[in-house]
Order: structure tokens, then C-alpha cells, then sequence
């Protein structure tokens, strides 16, 4: 029986591409050809851990402002549709799958004028620029959240809500149960930045743990994202305060942090609270500000709302109001516990097999 060849296409932050490595894994284990194009920046998440996959970088931009730059942006957007087109024409998916980002509209909008059955998913409660873009001309929209306000009423009726695939490896700690540490007991705190954070906490976080009281502070075990060019003077922050810490720019053994950690700060980028959700860890979101529709602390929101975290928006963030919230929470396991708790139920831990299921059920002709 010859093989259906299914193509993945994101944008290369992690936002996008842990959702489409965590389909590629399931379709994968169907027996199908997983064809994954992206743009050089997630090479680093994909390096020697799919070898049963092919990945190709494509070109790609955003629409920058300036005459120039968006000339720039448009030209490489173009480079990216021929290649795009040569692929196609190379691999013939039977069905191309989007996951947002710049990069996934030149093999998206080629895969839809070759009349190829395609599908959207959405990360975030709202839809973001590239799948706003290519819904109208998808056969079917995948939603994260059951939240059909971004959608017109005729894209609406093709949307299903699957949620947001998780990487395997955090999928298996759905199970894993959560340890609230005692008054006196270390405490694990990890502090996710990524692209769009790690300078705001760098800022905030190593001040306010420093302003704990000295029984708080003997306890903490941070783990923190941060820039190469900060970690020298975090370090010496922590050092001073008495705090044990680890500082990278990257961690690649996030699954094993997450089964010891007993509170997170970080962004709400939508793949970091469906993880972190599906984990079962309570977090203090601080979402990025500068999103025009605020997804991110809509994000934030759809879990909090529920109990599983705490949001603290940037504009009225300090080191004193944070500081404060986590002498609050480590001296109360209890509500760390029942956050935990109120997360994990609101977790999709099934996503990645519900948006398998979809593919599979469109190429095989069965989702009419």
C-alpha cells in the first residue's frame, strides 16, 4: 500500500513548531510521509530528533513597516511560494497542514491554487495574521480553544476545536502527579523567557526573589531562561542573595525541569500554557503586551479564569507586586496544590491524536 504523504508548514519559533512536531510524531507512527517545511530558526528543534521526517527551510519574512522592508519581506515571501511550489510538485502531499507563522503561508497558498486539501490550526484563542489569511480557503480550521469570535460564520462552520499538541515527552507528565512543597522544603522555581521574555525577567524576577525574606529565599531553586549577556550579572544577583540557580539561553530537557518544578513564570505564548496545562504546573503568566488583540493574555486568561494560574500584566508589573506573590504562594502549598490541579483539568492532553484523526479522516475521504 503506498504511504500518504502529509506536509506540516510553521513558523520556526516554538510557539508554532512544538504543535506540528508533536502531529508529525503521530502521523508518523500512522505510517504516513511527514514532509515539514519551516524556516531556519526551529533547524535547533528538529536537529537529529526526526530522522524519519524531512524537513526543508524555506525563505520567508514578515511584512516589516518601511517601503524598503516590506519590498524586502515581500520578495523573500515570494522566493519562499516557488519553493514551495517545487516541493509540492516534488513530494505531492495529499494534505498540507498549517501552524501559523510567516513561513506558512508560501506553502499554504501554493497547496490551496493546486486545489490540495488543507487544514489550519491555531495555537491562540484568536486567529493570528497567516491563518486569518488562509481560513477562507481552508477545508478545515483547527481551534485550541473553543472560541469561534475570530472566525466569520461561514469559516465557522469548518472549525473544530482539538486543542494545542503538546510535545510527547510533556503529554506523558499528564499522569504525573504534583508534590506542593511543605513550609521549610526546597522550592523549584522555573522561569521560562524565550524570544519575547527573557529580557523582562531578567529585569524583574532575580529583584524579586531577592527581596524575600531570608527563610524564603534559603529554599528557592530557580531555573531560568535568560540571554547570554545577562547571565553574568543574574548570576551574581543570585550568588548575593543566596539563591541556588541554573542560567541558560536554552534548556533541552524541559520535560525533566517541569516533573520538579513547583511554580513557573513566564510569557503565555499559547503552546507554553497548553504545556505547562497539560503538566499539571501552576504559573504567573506576564503576558506580552504588544500583540494588537492581546492574545497572550487572553491565553493566560482561558487558564486563570479557571484557577490554574495567575496573570500580572506588564504594565503594572514591579519587582515589589511580584516579589509579594511568590512569598505568598510559597507560603501556601495548598493553593499551589489546587492550582495544579484546576491546570491539569483544563488541559487537552488528547490534541495531538484529535488532529490526527482530522488528517487522517480527510485523506481518507471520510470527513466530508
Amino acid at each position: 500500500m503506498t504511504k500518504q504523504t502529509i506536509m506540516l508548514c510553521a513558523g520556526g519559533t516554538g510557539g508554532h513548531v512544538f504543535p506540528a512536531l508533536s502531529l508529525a510524531k503521530d502521523l508518523l507512527s500512522r505510517d504516513c510521509n511527514v514532509v515539514f517545511l519551516t524556516d531556519e530558526r526551529a533547524i535547533k528543534y528538529v536537529r537529529d530528533k526526526y530522522d524519519d521526517m524531512t524537513v526543508c527551510v524555506i525563505p520567508s519574512s514578515t511584512i516589516p513597516a518601511g517601503l524598503m522592508s516590506k519590498i524586502k519581506g515581500i520578495a523573500l515571501l515570494g522566493r519562499g511560494y516557488l519553493k514551495s511550489r517545487q516541493l509540492i510538485n516534488k513530494y505531492k502531499p495529499r494534505l498540507v497542514i498549517g501552524f501559523g507563522g510567516y513561513p506558512s503561508l508560501p506553502p499554504m497558498v501554493a497547496a490551496q491554487q493546486k486545489d490540495i486539501i488543507t487544514i489550519i490550526h491555531e495555537q491562540n484563542a484568536i486567529l493570528g495574521k497567516a491563518n486569518a489569511y488562509l481560513a477562507p480557503k481552508a477545508d478545515r480550521i483547527a481551534l485550541s480553544l473553543p472560541d469561534l469570535s475570530s472566525l466569520d460564520e461561514t469559516d465557522a462552520m469548518r472549525a473544530v476545536v482539538t486543542g494545542n499538541p503538546v510535545r510527547s515527552e510533556i503529554a506523558d507528565l499528564y499522569s504525573h502527579p504534583y508534590n506542593a512543597p511543605d513550609e521549610g522544603e526546597p522550592f523549584n522555581l522555573f522561569v521560562m523567557g524565550g524570544s519575547l521574555g527573557a529580557k523582562i525577567m531578567a529585569k524583574y524576577v532575580p529583584e524579586a526573589l531577592s527581596q524575600l525574606p531570608e527563610n524564603l529565599r534559603v529554599r528557592i531553586n530557580v531555573v531560568q531562561q535568560c540571554h547570554e549577556e545577562d547571565i553574568s550579572a543574574m548570576q551574581d544577583a543570585y550568588v548575593n542573595a543566596g539563591i541556588s540557580s541554573t542560567l541558560k539561553p536554552f534548556f533541552d530537557n524541559v520535560p525533566e525541569i517541569l516533573k520538579k518544578t513547583h511554580l513557573v513564570i513566564a510569557r503565555s505564548g499559547a503552546s507554553t500554557v497548553a504545556e505547562l496545562s497539560v503538566a499539571g504546573v501552576p504559573a504567573i503568566y506576564i503576558p506580552y503586551p504588544h500583540h494588537a488583540d492581546q492574545q497572550q493574555k487572553v491565553n493566560a486568561e482561558s487558564i486563570s479564569t479557571h484557577g490554574g494560574a495567575w496573570v500580572m500584566e506588564e504594565k503594572n508589573l514591579s519587582a515589589e507586586s511580584l516579589s509579594a506573590k511568590l512569598a505568598e504562594l510559597m507560603q501556601s502549598p495548598q493553593t499551589l496544590f489546587q492550582a495544579a490541579d484546576a491546570a491539569r483539568s483544563n488541559a487537552k492532553p488528547e490534541a495531538t491524536r484529535k488532529l490526527g484523526n482530522l488528517a487522517i479522516a480527510l485523506v481518507k475521504g471520510w470527513d466530508k
